[in-house]
């Protein structure tokens, strides 16, 4: 039998950084490559029924893809598969992968299968305000989109593996190729029929690339895995490990879906519009999560789930990981968020203003983008803490504070959204930022907790109040002088107007928040004034 003697793994802490960059770079890709399939879907369909009917019937198969998907395998699969590889053992970590692999080829069998059947009484849930045509188009998108959620769960085992063996351009790049897929059925479909054509050659094209998406990762995998036999098999430890982990992320992914679920059931009440507006400003809001967020968590998940030693060694791991993954998020979240608050219009406008899409739908996504800003840096800085706990083998306590936060986000929902416009005496539709504004809320309650019960577990850890009130003035003043700007110019073109507002925000954004002395942006701009 292998030696079980716990060593460390040579590419930890010096390399970090270098991982959370390939995930940048990979989520970069895919994210430009979404932007550009949301623009093609925004020109034919603009903000019309088949266009909300496209987005429900996309998220609720997306449902089975976040349940067994991406979250779940990374909080439950990724630290027992990781510490296999830690202490050596190459051949029970293979095991393992290939014993998740089939467990969740059964599972997103059935649950395809199931979907399919009940796609109208589905839809019926999810969007009750949908009627008539409506109503069946949705349905009908549902029942092409189940098998490609599924493929999707299949695409994050795939992701789990290259990810605990440090690949992590692959994974990320991969679904460039269903945005692909996506945007080339649609432009062959745009000259032979009307909205509902167009939105099924989208659910078409959204089948073929998730098969796509898994095909460019299997050689990859099947060579560091050194086998793909899947089986059923879980009477290995490592196997029910996982398993036991599996629960309560599963469980915890569930009731998020749940939140979400509840934004499309209010959204869906609130005329034509809303969800499809929902959507785009989706695009924009999930862009700095993704790319900093999400990098660097997924960066620090193996590298934190490896760490050994006595416990303090580890919690003394575990808080200078943090503190630095949490230094690297905000210095690019807080000027997003700002940037979301203060000139959303500009860049809705240039990403989607095309088309059936016009300057008034601009306007309106930028109201949902303004309300996304709330929570933005707690969603993010939340998932590296999230991460923290799994690695510790801790996956029932995000799940608690997860389930506060979709209570919270159900209830502020509902108010804002449903019952405050009428109130105020506004157009019901305006009701969709109040959806993002009460989650930022919710999801700040669920950050400020999930800090406080890791700093009872490892010692203090967090953001300097001066670094952050640094970022915020930073990125409020740049964002002003930018705007300025964009009003001295007078420039009427939206791409025009971002190229002269965006690039402007960055650079003075940068330049002053090295000037008031932060070591992060300050090595960024010498090392740009080095290679100039």
């Amino acid at each position: 039998m292998p030696p079980t003697t716990s060593r460390p793994v040579p590419e930890q802490t010096p390399r970090s950084g270098r991982h959370a960059l390939l995930v940048a770079t990979g989520i970069f890709l895919s994210r430009v490559f979404g932007l550009v399939r949301q623009r093609v879907l925004s020109h034919f369909l603009g903000l019309t029924d088949a266009s909300d009917a496209f987005q429900i019937a996309f998220r609720i198969p997306n449902f089975l893809q976040n349940l067994l998907g991406e979250g779940v395998l990374s909080a439950s699969f990724i630290p027992v598969y990781a510490r296999l590889r830690a202490e050596g053992r190459q051949e029970e970590a293979t095991h393992v992968a290939n014993a998740i692999f089939g467990l969740l080829a059964l599972a997103t069998s059935v649950i395809v299968l199931a979907g399919m059947a009940l796609a109208d009484p589905l839809t019926h849930l999810i969007a009750p305000g949908f009627r008539g045509a409506k109503h069946v188009l949705t349905a009908h998108l549902v029942r092409l989109l189940f098998p490609g959620a599924g493929l999707f769960v299949f695409s994050a085992w795939c992701l789990g593996v290259l990810n605990s063996h440090r690949r992590f351009l692959l994974s990320y790049t991969a679904p460039v190729i269903w945005n692909a897929a996506i945007i080339g059925t649609v432009l062959l479909s745009a000259g032979q029929g009307d909205e509902t054509t167009i939105a099924v050659a989208a659910a078409i094209g959204s089948v073929v690339g998730a098969a796509l998406q898994v095909l460019v990762q299997i050689p990859t995998v099947v060579t560091l895995t050194r086998s793909l036999r899947p089986n059923l098999a879980i009477h290995s430890p490592d196997v029910r490990a996982v398993l036991k982990n599996f629960g309560p992320v599963f469980v915890g992914r569930g009731v998020v879906q749940i939140s979400a679920y509840v934004d499309s059931i209010l959204a869906s009440l609130l005329g034509t519009g809303p969800v499809a507006a929902l959507a785009n400003a989706q695009v924009l809001y999930t862009l700095p999560v993704s790319l900093f967020g999400m990098s660097v968590s997924a960066a620090e998940l193996p590298a934190m789930s490896s760490a050994t030693g006595s416990p303090g060694e580890i919690a003394a791991a575990l808080r200078d990981r943090l503190n630095e993954g949490l230094r690297r998020i905000a210095i690019f979240v807080v000027p997003s968020a700002a940037a979301f608050l203060l000139f959303g219009d500009i860049i809705a406008a240039a990403l989607f203003q095309t088309g059936r899409f016009t300057a008034a739908d601009s306007r309106f996504v930028w109201a949902i983008l303004a309300g996304s800003a709330v929570g933005l840096l707690a969603a993010t800085l939340g998932r590296l803490y999230s991460s923290a706990y799994y690695a510790l083998r801790d996956t029932a306590t995000p799940l608690r504070f997860a389930v506060l936060r979709v209570l919270l986000t159900t209830i502020l929902g509902y108010l804002c959204a449903v019952a405050l416009p009428p109130l105020l005496g506004i157009d019901a539709k305006w009701g969709a930022a109040g959806l993002t504004a009460s989650a930022g809320v919710a999801g700040w309650v669920e950050f400020l907790l999930l800090r406080g019960g890791m700093n009872l577990r490892i010692g203090g850890t967090g953001l300097p109040l001066r670094f952050l009130a640094t970022l915020w003035a930073s990125a409020l003043v740049s964002g002003l002088i930018a705007l300025g700007l964009d009003r001295a110019t007078g420039m009427v073109s939206p791409i025009a107007r971002a190229l002269l507002v965006l690039p402007s925000y960055g650079i003075l954004y940068f330049g002053l928040a090295a000037l008031a002395g932060l070591p992060e942006p300050l090595l960024m701009v010498r090392k740009v004034l080095r290679r100039g």
